[in-house]
């Protein structure tokens, strides 16, 4: 097949290493900077760049940009997609791009697809994507309509090739109000606890918890802040919900009630063991 790839930071780079790693498929790329385009070409991670004139050969194109980012673009090039071609993003909320998408996509005739590979790490950029990101991670696809199930075999063979240990279905509502808890209040904890004064004076005083809970605060702010406000509603929800349970802990702490706050401990003990993971 032939894959086109918009954006090539992270997950761009490491998709197009993925596939040139595990598929015989062409991929052409593309990027605002052209020092990262060369260094993808120089790599392998890239055969050629993906222009206007082969745009219209790919079957697929992974656009791995910012939302607003990703629609400006289509909008600019959704005329040189094929009918058979299927568009993919890649971005980390789906409500925001949805109506902008379809649209273009029911004016050229080609398919478009909601998508997020869950995976990732602090740094960004082509010089920190890999190969084996996706190893074992979870690829959710947001169709927001009808596909037929022989589109999402393809898509299921495509990405399970990529190392995608399984395929999530969903709507994409219900995927940014998901992603809201798992993702983005997480990035937003560990953004506030790192302010603490003590975060200066922890050497010597700090392993693994501080290492998890922190870990992700070195985030990109400005992809950060344009994925959180296109999500704010679910994102706002579930930080309220997180404020009122830790005003639970505080109150027990300050009326120095230690059996309420074994029980707070125990009943969050019990429901971490109901999430599962590790």
């Amino acid at each position: 097949m032939k894959i086109g790839i918009v954006g090539l930071g992270l997950i761009g780079g490491s998709m197009a290493k993925s596939i040139k790693r595990h598929t015989g498929d062409t991929v052409w790329g593309c990027d605002r900077d052209g020092k990262v385009l060369a260094a993808a070409r120089d790599s392998g991670a890239v055969d050629a760049p993906l222009t206007r004139d082969n745009i219209g050969a790919c079957d697929f194109i992974l656009t791995a940009i910012l939302p607003r980012a990703t629609v400006q673009w289509v909008r600019e090039h959704g005329r040189y997609i094929a009918p058979q071609g299927i568009l993919i993003d890649l971005c980390g909320i789906k409500r925001d791009l949805l109506a902008g998408l379809t649209a273009v996509a029911r004016k050229y005739g080609f398919t478009y697809i909601g998508g997020h590979p869950m995976a990732g790490r602090e740094q960004g950029g082509f010089a920190a994507s890999s190969d084996d990101l996706f190893d074992g991670a979870s690829m959710i696809l947001t169709p927001g309509g009808e596909v037929g199930e022989a589109l999402l075999e393809r898509l299921r063979d495509f990405f399970a090739a990529l190392g995608f240990a399984g395929l999530t279905v969903t709507t994409p509502e219900e995927h940014d109000r998901i992603i809201a808890y798992t993702s983005q209040l997480a990035h937003i904890t560990s953004s506030a606890y790192i302010k603490s004064p003590e975060a200066l004076r922890r050497h010597g005083f700090s392993a693994g918890s501080f290492r998890d809970l922190t870990r992700v605060a070195r985030l990109d702010p400005d992809m950060w802040t344009e994925l959180m406000m296109g999500n704010a509603d679910f994102l706002t929800e579930q930080l309220e919900r997180l404020i009122g349970n830790l005003s639970e802990y505080l109150a027990a702490l300050r009326e120095e009630d230690g059996g309420r706050l074994r029980r707070l401990l125990q009943d969050g003990c019990e429901k971490k063991i109901l999430a599962g993971g590790s």
